[in-house]
């Protein structure tokens, strides 16, 4: 190995640390607004990406005919007297007093960029301001710039990026998540810039101590301050990567609780996001692909919604078995719902569309009520009958309970009078629309 070969890997060990010095040290100027008292400390968002069926998860309709409900005509009673959920769901069922459900949410978009943007930031796409999503506002008024210590950034995202819009808006890339890759469920969760696959620790320690047989220059000149910087900057990279190793690794866990929570991408991402939740990270996303079920969609649910049953119904158990719950928002959702009225001609074979109009969402934990229901479709699930809720509704309640005015200021470099969350209705389509107060303690 030459010597360039060995700084190489030396840089790619430094990689994580420079980021992270990165956020902290370019982070603007914050801005000085009164903010409502928080009641929670994190957020998981479970991003259900393509749009979950909401009339096979959450909003079961078994009376409206077999070209609306196909198979599934049996939901189940769950442990909260007013909510039912689907028979593919009975570990969920079990939990339901930790969660509500929004049966209700709308935005009538169905596109899956505008609608994830829309659903992510709480605004309208426009030509003028792209909006950074609620994990980067999170990552904004509490992270660096607002005390937040840990070498691990203030939002991360297991295990891919969202992709269908750039997060960051126009806050920059300082406020960007910190995208894992790799795959928690493999032996080794191979975590960017922390994990190297093939690589073992012994063989980065050799590597590192070759790397330092070759530094003549540093040697030739001892007390330089350029490269005694280098070396505080390196001692400061091992330690962050040794604390951030045993961090992501999901060995240390108990081989029981792993499989309560399923052994499967999903099912350890869930157990991961408890792990961060307890090293005090603020925002997690746990990236759930595949839910774009335009075709053959009862196959695919009874092989996916098995998955999401046991990944988050044993998160919800477990942060609520260590004292977490209270002080941690869980968020499940997609950009849309899927079209209520199923297509069987070929090639879709039992599929459903895309549908913006009417869908559910989960919300639990941080401040929000357990076993209640929000809003009401109709009879089919395809408009809302009652009780519309918004994406800044939603997004609003969450910055609300986390302590960040959701009226307040959104401070930008062009100095337009931005918000941090609009308001959809304006108080026109009755009292009780707006923010989620019947779910907020």
């Amino acid at each position: 190995m030459n010597a360039q070969n060995s700084r190489t890997v030396a840089a790619a060990a430094l990689a994580l640390l420079v980021c992270c010095s990165a956020w902290a040290q370019q982070a603007a100027e914050p801005a000085t607004v009164p903010a409502p008292k928080a009641r929670a400390k994190a957020v998981i968002q479970i991003w259900l990406a393509g749009g979950p069926s909401h009339v096979d998860t959450f909003d079961p309709k078994p009376d409206a005919g077999v070209d609306y409900s196909g198979p599934l005509v049996s939901p189940i009673q769950t442990n909260a007297p007013a909510i039912k959920i689907s028979q593919l769901l009975p570990l969920l069922a079990q939990q339901a007093d930790k969660y509500s459900l929004i049966r209700s949410m709308t935005h009538g978009d169905d596109g899956h960029e505008t609608a994830a943007y829309v659903m992510q930031t709480g605004h309208v796409p426009s030509d003028d301001v792209v909006y950074p999503s609620l994990g980067v506002l999170v990552s904004y008024f509490k992270g660096y710039d607002r005390g937040y210590k840990s070498v691990i950034p203030p939002y991360v995202v297991l295990t891919a990026s969202l992709g269908r819009f750039n997060e960051t808006g126009f806050l920059g890339q300082r406020y960007k998540p910190f995208v894992t890759g790799g795959n928690p469920n493999q032996a080794v969760f191979a975590v960017e810039g922390i994990f190297t696959l093939g690589i073992s620790d012994q063989r980065q320690r050799n590597r590192r101590d070759l790397m330092h047989t070759l530094d003549s220059l540093g040697k030739a000149m001892p007390g330089n301050p350029a490269f005694e910087l280098l070396d505080r900057t390196e001692e400061n990279a091992e330690a962050t990567l040794g604390d951030a190793r045993k961090l992501f690794d999901l060995s240390q866990e108990k081989p029981e609780l792993r499989d309560r929570y399923g052994r499967t991408q999903f099912g350890q991402s869930c157990l991961m996001a408890r792990r961060l939740v307890e090293r005090g990270v603020p925002y997690i996303t746990i990236n759930y692909g595949g839910w774009d079920d335009h075709d053959r969609i009862f196959e695919k649910l009874r092989l996916r919604l098995p998955d999401l049953d046991k990944g988050l119904s044993a998160l919800l158990q477990d942060l609520s078995d260590r004292g977490l719950l209270d002080s941690t928002i869980v968020w499940c959702s997609g950009e849309f719902g899927r079209k209520p009225k199923l297509d069987w001609d070929p090639p879709w074979n039992g599929g459903r569309n895309h549908w913006g109009s009417c869908f559910s969402v989960l919300v639990a934990g941080g401040g929000f009520k357990g076993g209640r229901v929000v809003g009401e479709s109709d009879a089919k699930g395809e408009r809302v009958a009652e009780r519309p809720v918004y994406p800044p509704d939603l997004l609003g309640s969450i910055c609300e309970l986390l302590g960040i005015d959701p009226d307040g200021p959104l401070p930008n470099s062009r100095e337009m009078k931005l918000q941090v969350m609009p308001s959809w209705n304006n108080g026109k389509e009755g009292k009780d629309l707006g923010r989620l107060k019947e779910l907020m303690n």
